[in-house]
């Protein structure tokens, strides 16, 4: 049976991935073999470097109960191990969220599983992550599929408790009145999950190259874990809605695409794919394979409308199926499954999309130095090359001559000690510009404007209160987000006055930097405020009790506004440490080669022998020089450029071109 498309493909990207890396590794070798490294790029080489290493890419997968959903995570990912590796058996689904990857940096396999109680308290799943003591660890021993099979079952534990213990938690609110003496009392207990998430990390090929999976438990444990909604399904490079074939789109399916998936997911509709399972129960004996091809082909058109996407983001698969073909290497069942052309949409879409994020990530943050270090390499072999050519016209001997071009060296000298007065105190205004900036993103500042809304909202979790709260944070984010913009715009205005001064001065090829912009972090704090509206307003907050859902809401949103918040300063002050940094390294190497060229010449004046020796070293340079600019110039195009082999795995396979 051959090997699915989608494994190809993420294959590839890590290998696309290691060769990026490779890249790094490359450029700061070259920066240590000439004496060009500084503390600040070796941290900056070694972030992006950890960065691609750690790199993810996250399908989420969200359905109702019952639906299929964990069967279809098995039969795409872990068929191989030939048995049903996540529990998914009939009456028994996953009852918390569940995220599957590799730790690399622990580098072993285990299960995290962190109690429903915590739910009491006021730190959100991405603050307890970093709280490793309040999980429980299972260790997975990856030579026994039995002990595997046995924990992952611990996902989907659940318990009794009593009805005060369930609403505190925020897992019951029963809204509907008693209108007759016969309606049944509320009940004394009620099961609710053990856990309240769960981090599998498992040494599966997949997840080793940066696959990443979100398993969702339903309507209930979205609506009351805004964080899901909120934070964990919108960085989702994939989310993939599973219905069933046999129960169609049904009320709480629309709910939970509605309210959870489309909004939250904003205009754009990429990474947005459904699945139609269970279509084997659509293969009815009394009919031939046509009329179940149209019944198959009808379904899915009706979902496409029903869920405002295009058909051809709609897969009608049979999990079940694609896991017992996959097993038991039957061809023929497989291709009833249907399952290939998921497989060949996440590999042809999701996969190649992620790697633009990841190229224009590692590009913005390591091409921009390289490219500063070949306008560099470039401005020194110019003036290398002139100075060639000015001993070359020297002939012999020429003593007036020689003092002429001493004058001139000694002009150029004058103008760069005025240039760096001027330099000096430009970088002291724009330090004082970088304390401003940095002062209004800083997280003292964001804590500030949190704590004086939690004052005027007094405790109080009522919907007005909390609208009320939560515009009033906005509304100072807003404001403080114009300030910072300010200051940038300020900057970066200053910025290219020196930029200009130099590029005239002393013939400075480089160009100022991309200037630091507020935009998308002031967007994304907008973007949460109509989220927070939308969540409010959801008739999903009137399943659990109203103000513990407000409450954790409050948490999660407040959590991600702060990392936004964080991600803005640290943005502002790496590029505050990288707009002089271009200029200061152009300017000492100006101030290295005015220095040599004086050198030379009073040597030549001395003696007229030097110009021969002097004119072969500067032939020695200048080849040097070319070698580096081709070095550095293979480096940036390696780094930009696409993976030839990723596309070419698409267009030779059959099955892409069929799908």
């Amino acid at each position: 049976m051959e090997e699915n498309l989608f494994k190809q493909q993420m294959r590839a990207f890590d290998r696309w991935k290691a060769e990026l890396i490779q890249v790094v590794k490359d450029y700061h070798h070259w920066l240590e073999s000439q004496e060009k490294s500084t503390p600040d790029v070796d941290v900056r080489l070694f972030d992006a470097i950890e960065s691609l290493k750690s790199d993810q890419l996250t399908i989420a997968f969200v359905a109702e109960f019952s639906r299929g959903k964990t069967e279809l995570i098995n039969a795409i990912f872990f068929s191989d191990y030939k048995r049903r590796l996540l529990p998914s058996e009939a009456g028994r689904t996953t009852m918390c969220p569940t995220e599957l990857f590799y730790d690399h940096e622990e580098d072993q396999a285990y299960i995290r599983l962190l109690p429903i109680e915590t739910r009491l308290q006021d730190e959100s799943i991405s603050e307890l992550k970093k709280d490793t003591q309040q999980w429980k660890t299972i260790h997975l021993d990856v030579n026994s599929p039995d002990q595997m099979v046995d924990a992952m079952k611990e996902v989907i534990k659940t318990k009794k408790v009593g009805m005060q213990e369930a609403t505190d938690l925020g897992l019951y609110n029963d809204n509907t009145p008693r209108r007759r003496k016969t309606d049944p009392a509320a009940p004394e207990e009620i099961e609710i999950p053990y856990w309240r998430h769960a981090m599998i990390s498992f040494p599966h090929p997949l997840l080793q190259q940066g696959l990443a999976i979100l398993d969702t438990p339903g309507l209930n444990a979205l609506g009351t874990e805004p964080e899901l909604t909120i934070n964990m399904l919108p960085s989702a490079h994939a989310v993939l809605f599973i219905l069933a074939a046999d129960t169609g789109v049904t009320r709480s399916d629309l709910d939970v695409w509605e309210y959870h998936i489309r909004e939250f997911r904003g205009a754009s509709k990429q990474g947005l794919v459904a699945a139609i399972n269970k279509i084997d129960t659509l293969w009815d004996e009394l009919k031939n394979e046509e009329e179940i091809e149209a019944s198959v082909a009808s379904q899915r058109t009706e979902v496409a409308a029903e869920l405002g996407i295009d058909a051809a983001q709609v897969f009608p698969v049979s999990a079940q199926k694609a896991l017992v073909a996959k097993t038991k290497g039957d061809d023929e069942l497989l291709s009833r499954s249907r399952l290939s052309e998921m497989e060949h949409y996440l590999a042809e879409t999701i996969i190649p999309a992620k790697q633009d994020i990841v190229r224009e990530n590692i590009v913005s943050e390591v091409g921009g130095l390289i490219i500063e270090n070949r306008h560099a390499v470039h401005s020194e072999l110019e003036q290398t090359q002139q100075q060639l050519m000015e001993l070359k016209s020297l002939g012999g001997k020429n003593a007036h001559l020689i003092q002429h071009m001493m004058r001139k060296a000694r002009e150029k000298q004058a103008a760069y000690n005025q240039n760096m007065e001027y330099f000096q105190s430009s970088r002291r205004t724009l330090n004082q510009h970088a304390t401003l900036l940095l002062a209004e993103l800083s997280l003292k500042k964001f804590d500030k404007v949190v704590t004086e809304t939690r004052n005027k909202m007094s405790g109080s979790w009522t919907t007005v209160g909390m609208k009320e709260g939560m515009k009033m944070l906005f509304d100072g984010i807003r404001e403080t987000m114009q300030i910072a913009t300010r200051h940038a715009d300020n900057t970066h205005q200053q910025i290219i006055e020196i930029y200009h001064r130099f590029n005239k001065e002393i013939e400075m090829s480089g160009t100022p930097p991309i200037p630091f912009s507020t935009d998308k972090y002031a967007a994304e704090m907008d973007k949460l405020y109509a989220l927070a509206e939308e969540f409010r307003s959801s008739p999903m907050t009137t399943m659990t009790e109203q103000s513990f859902v407000i409450k954790k809401f409050f948490i999660s949103l407040v959590s991600h506004a702060r990392n936004v918040f964080y991600q803005a300063n640290q943005e502002a002050e790496n590029w505050f440490k990288d707009i002089m940094l271009p200029l200061a390294k152009h300017v000492a190497d100006h101030k290295r080669l005015l220095e040599q060229h004086m050198e030379t010449l009073y040597k030549i004046n001395e003696s007229k022998d030097n110009i021969a020796s002097r004119k072969a070293e500067l032939e020695v340079q200048i080849k040097t020089l070319q070698e580096q600019q081709q070095a550095l110039e293979k480096m940036a195009q390696a780094m930009g450029a696409s993976l030839p082999e990723l596309h070419r795995t698409v267009e030779e396979s059959p099955k892409a071109a069929s799908a």
